[in-house]
């Protein structure tokens, strides 16, 4: 499923041949989407820069649409779907509605505010924004799904949070880093369900993505003798498990180094493989998951 210049349009992943299309009605200055029950949700604002946007639900079998409302949304907020409920961030707040219907069944407490949604699994968690660039950060908050009230949540960094995934059995994995230089911060991991740390890993900022129950990033930039290599690490045990929990490491590649501005792109389930993405010199590439 992709959603480029404000079309929808499904693919066979047997055959790959176009499924379906289905154009939005609003513009295409951002399309987030989102899927789960057999519906296919798409974010699409006619304006970055504006606080709202319109949400679609459309079927996932044939792209007939199901419903559309107008939300507050912040650009490069994300798009949540799960357990019979979506929810769209703005910035301020986080909403959920009845994936059914569209209707709003909770919004987040007035008086706590939540500057940038993370979300994985079944999952949301609050931070401080990636954009902001003060001295302090506020703490991250997990919330209810059901509520979205605040939960119990383990301390994290004082440090910028920059970038977070969460696994589906509830491993956040956050990039904090200072607020003047992103560039030497460290992925640090946490069990929101036993609220707790459980390790951190020190990296320049790169992408990553989560894979079969294993964090997956490029490795150092620094390192002379290992750069160039797709890394994974166990989410519960970190880089310092060993056996079959230890790191594992791709063959050298060069266009995963940073010069490259690579992507991770991990297919959705259980895999044996991911893409890279090198947009520099631009190629797309399956490798062997580590």
């Amino acid at each position: 499923m992709t959603g480029v210049a404000g079309v929808l349009r499904a693919a066979d992943l047997r055959t790959g041949a176009t499924a379906w299309t289905h154009r939005l009605p609003s513009g295409d200055a951002s399309t987030v989407l989102g899927a789960a029950d057999g519906v296919v949700y798409a974010l699409d604002a006619t304006d970055s820069s504006s606080s709202t946007a319109a949400l679609d639900a459309v079927r996932a079998v044939d792209g007939t649409s199901l419903w559309r409302r107008t939300v507050a949304w912040a650009s490069g907020e994300p798009l949540a779907a799960f357990g019979g409920r979506v929810y769209t961030a703005d910035g301020t707040e986080v909403t959920a509605r009845d994936a059914r219907t569209g209707a709003i069944v909770a919004t987040s407490p007035t008086g706590f505010r939540c500057d940038h949604l993370v979300t994985g699994g079944r999952y949301l968690v609050c931070t401080g924004s990636p954009s902001f660039a003060g001295d302090t950060f506020p703490p991250m908050r997990r919330l209810d799904p059901a509520t979205l009230r605040p939960l119990p949540t383990p301390k994290n960094t004082s440090d910028k949070p920059v970038r977070g995934l969460i696994s589906d059995d509830g491993v956040l994995v956050l990039y904090e880093a200072g607020a003047e230089d992103t560039s030497a911060g460290n992925w640090n991991a946490y069990d929101l369900n036993s609220n707790r740390r459980l390790w951190s890993s020190d990296a320049t900022e790169s992408d990553a993505a989560i894979a079969d129950d294993r964090f997956v990033t490029f490795t150092r930039v620094s390192d002379r003798t290992t750069r160039g290599r797709v890394i994974t690490l166990d989410l519960h045990a970190g880089p310092r498990a060993t056996g079959a929990a230890a790191p594992r490491m791709s063959e050298p590649y060069p266009q995963t180094r940073d010069a490259e501005h690579p992507l991770l792109i991990v297919p959705p389930g259980p895999t044996a493989h991911l893409l890279v993405l090198a947009r520099t010199h631009a190629s797309l590439r399956s490798l062997q998951l580590p």
